[in-house]
């Protein structure tokens, strides 16, 4: 019986060029620079690593990262799959305006998008001072990190599910319609399904850009230790006072988090894939 191949030949011409720069990009890009943090984590030692991390500091703004990232990424989920939905089936006045101001995350700075949010949600900026009068307090406190990092994450599950919405035809809303179904069935069992695998990719990219947020949240965060306080702040902070082997421990700790994290999504996503196979 012959061995399988390991690579499968296709018509595309150039196989064995472009698998190699795109592996040589990846490992310059990605890998090379992973490997070089978990050397000099590495160098450091696992149980100085371990003593970094559980200071209660560093486990305040790790918490504080990764528990605000997860809360927006959720957030995101929830209204950028709304948003996404109602630029696809909806016509109204303004909507490619509305289309076009989606991205506008992308390309602004993230700097510029936090002195933006701040001078909006300060306590003498126009949203700050509204919610000052209720007693409500939004910059410097964990609710303006909170919006910063929806800000920045909301158009990646927007654009990501966006595509497959245009590719739902609404004959199949219809035809479950006919078919005596109502709308909360036809969301539940014939929408979301298709939807899931793209939703979850959106989910996963807008939670690893909050986790690794910087420009956008320090200038509403405040940065007092303990409190508001995130994780990628502590890391410049410990890059300033020399401390390189304080400023990788925390990285090695958001990596594994992270990684953690988004296998767990990736997992997900190959149980709905295999679903929407079978269905």
């Amino acid at each position: 019986m012959a061995a399988r191949p390991l690579v499968h030949k296709t018509a595309m011409p150039g196989l064995g060029l472009t698998a190699g720069v795109t592996l040589a990009m990846l490992s310059i890009v990605v890998l090379l620079p992973i490997g070089a943090l978990l050397l000099k984590g590495a160098g450091f030692g696992l149980s100085n690593v371990l003593e970094v991390v559980g200071r209660e500091r560093v486990m305040a703004s790790l918490y504080l990262s990764f528990k605000l990232a997860l809360l927006a990424a959720l957030f995101n989920l929830v209204f950028g799959v709304l948003l996404a939905w109602v630029l696809v089936r909806y016509r109204f006045p303004g909507r490619r305006l509305l289309d076009a101001a989606v991205d506008l995350p992308f390309a602004l700075p993230t700097a510029v998008a936090g002195i933006a949010l701040t001078a909006l949600y300060a306590p003498n900026g126009a949203f700050g001072s509204l919610a000052q009068n209720i007693g409500w307090k939004i910059a410097y406190t964990q609710t303006g990190i909170f919006i910063a990092l929806v800000f920045v994450g909301l158009p990646f599950v927007a654009r990501t599910v966006q595509p497959v919405i245009e590719e739902i035809e609404q004959e199949v809303e219809e035809a479950s319609a006919t078919l005596g179904a109502s709308r909360p069935y036809t969301l539940r069992h014939v929408i979301l399904p298709m939807l899931t695998p793209a939703a979850l990719t959106g989910f996963a990219l807008a939670l690893a850009r909050a986790v690794g947020e910087y420009g956008s949240v320090i200038f509403i965060a405040g940065n007092i230790p303990l409190r508001t306080e995130i994780a990628p702040l502590l890391i410049v902070i410990q890059l300033e006072e020399f401390n390189y082997d304080a400023a990788a421990a925390i990285g090695i700790a958001m990596l594994v988090i992270s990684f953690v994290m988004l296998l767990a999504i990736n997992l997900i996503q190959i149980v709905s894939r295999r679903r929407m196979g079978h269905v």
